[in-house]
């Protein structure tokens, strides 16, 4: 690799290890010293640790008697229980030099995230042209010249040797300053649609026995199948259908002194939300000094998480939480909060009408990379306004959909509905035959967004699916996607799974919360995975 700045993170939701000392030109890493260490001979050190083993438990036992020897050992191994577990739920969320860190040995861990069907009917496609069936290239659509375009993932581990469940793998992104000046200077095209406009209906009636709600405005099945012939113009159904603008009287409510905040210009803003009071404020960390002063972070949360938090010393009059601005959430719209998280998610250009590009994560998420080398990455560099990285390991709806009902994510019988009505519509299983697309399955906790119609016309449109069906994004995103890519031509970059964790990382907490401001520890409540 020549140029740019690779990013790396070891183990599960590992943290994150900025090579940044890429030789340019050469395409050589430095190496830490640490990963240098030479193990002794296991048999010397067996005979060793075999003479101690004879030796000190004698000599403890002479001295303290049978059970006061036993109780010393229960004690000590009570210790070591308690330091152990410390260490591995605050590994990475109290480790200040864990961006510093140097080493090669972790660029292996991806393998496992990786290595899924999906990836291997690709791998099977670039073998009979020739490829090298090992070896993954970077997708990258900026030419040769581009820093990163010599960039590949390094070879699998033996078999023996990889780790189990998905890990994070190495990214390739350029210096802050370079993805700043690689920014586009101007929108890109939209296909075909060029005006979106919104339904208004201050009186919205239920008249098909379907899903939807009072905030989505009860599309009727006809207005949901022209919503997917894609025009010059359009009007769609697309939540907020009450009030003279979104957040003022239409359900999901914003306060007024935000109100005016929502409306202005942006290039960039990071979004988030935590509704239920069901996650804890994770900071943004390798945030560059030029996105501090220009790239706003908001986090939505409903009125009770705005209680806990002011009754914690964590809120007050300000409405920063750090880097985050709160922006509380009155009169949401329905009873279950992660379908009340699906507002913000999907409809953030109709929260922020004046914006070009956004980031999308998850409230149980820490966003641990810059924002302008994230859009560089998965937007600019492949000529792409929409990216989300799939599963992990599933790819095909159906299976998804299994997935779902064995895991307790929604109850079972509407879940088959949905999964039936898309088969209705044509939907199959995933087969080689839908490639390039490789994906029918996103993993939908990080969206990077341009904001132009067509892209607004798609999370539309998978709103309405999620606000008709199920609250499992993961269900409607292919269908909704498939049949815009059916009428234009249009395309979604969906990445690979152990990229997203390169740049957010699932924070392990203990269970409790804390006081951050008090420092003090507060009532058991939840613990995040």
């Amino acid at each position: 690799m020549t140029g740019g700045s690779l990013g790396l993170r070891a183990g599960s939701y590992g943290s994150l290890l900025n090579i940044k000392n890429v030789i340019a030109g050469g395409g050589r890493l430095l190496h830490s010293k640490s990963f240098g260490s030479v193990r002794k001979n296991p048999i010397i050190m067996l005979s060793g640790s075999r003479e101690k083993e004879r030796s000190l438990p004698s000599i403890w036992y002479r001295y303290l008697g049978r059970r006061k020897f036993s109780m010393l050992l229960l004690v000590a191994f009570a210790v070591l229980v308690f330091v152990l577990g410390s260490f591995v739920v605050n590994k990475e969320s109290n480790s200040p030099n864990v961006d510093q860190r140097i080493g090669t040995m972790s660029m292996a861990h991806y393998i496992n995230a990786t290595r899924n069907e999906a990836s291997r009917i690709l791998g099977r496609r670039n073998r009979q042209k020739g490829g090298d069936g090992n070896r993954f290239q970077a997708s990258v659509s900026k030419g040769a010249n581009h820093p990163c375009a010599n960039f590949t993932f390094p070879p699998p581990p033996p078999p023996h040797l990889r780790r189990i469940g998905p890990r994070p793998c190495p990214v390739c992104y350029l210096p802050v300053d370079q993805a700043i000046a690689s920014m586009p200077s101007s929108p890109s095209e939209s296909p075909v649609l060029h005006n979106l406009t919104y339904v208004h209906d201050e009186n919205p009636i239920k008249t098909e026995p379907h899903g939807g709600s009072d905030f989505g405005g009860y599309p009727s099945l006809k207005q949901r199948n022209d919503s997917f012939d894609i025009k010059e113009s359009m009007v769609v159904h697309c939540g907020f259908v009450k009030g003279s603008k979104p957040g003022h009287q239409t359900g999901f409510d914003f306060d007024e002194s935000d109100l005016a905040g929502l409306q202005q210009f942006h290039e960039i803003i990071v979004a988030s939300a935590i509704f239920g009071n069901y996650d804890l404020i994770q900071q943004p960390r390798n945030i560059s000094e030029e996105a501090k002063r220009n790239v706003p972070f908001y986090m939505f949360i409903d009125e009770e998480t705005e209680a806990y938090m002011k009754n914690r010393s964590m809120l007050d009059s300000s409405k920063r939480v750090g880097l985050w601005r709160i922006i509380v959430i009155h009169n949401v719209p329905y009873s279950d909060a992660r379908r009340n998280g699906k507002v913000p998610k999907l409809l953030l250009h109709r929260i922020f009408p004046n914006i070009r590009y956004s980031i999308w994560i998850d409230g149980k998420l820490q966003l641990v990379v810059d924002p302008y080398q994230i859009l560089e990455r998965f937007l600019w560099r492949q000529n792409a306004n929409f990216a989300i990285s799939r599963h992990y390991r599933r790819f095909d709806v159906f299976v998804e959909a299994e997935a779902n009902k064995a895991a307790g994510k929604y109850d079972n019988s509407s879940i088959d509905a949905q999964v039936d009505f898309y088969r209705t519509e044509g939907l199959t299983p995933y087969s080689e035959a839908k490639l390039p697309i490789i994906s029918d399955v996103p993993e939908g906790c990080v969206l990077i967004k341009e904001h132009i119609p067509i892209t607004n016309l798609f999370t539309c449109l998978w709103f309405n699916e999620v606000d008709r069906f199920t609250s499992r994004d993961q269900l409607s995103f292919g269908m909704v996607r498939d049949k815009i890519m059916a009428k234009v031509d249009w395309h979604i970059n969906m990445f690979l799974d152990c990229e997203r964790r390169n740049f957010v990382i699932q924070v392990h907490i203990p269970y409790w919360r804390i006081n951050f401001k008090g420092l003090k520890i507060q009532s058991l409540k939840y613990i995040i995975f």
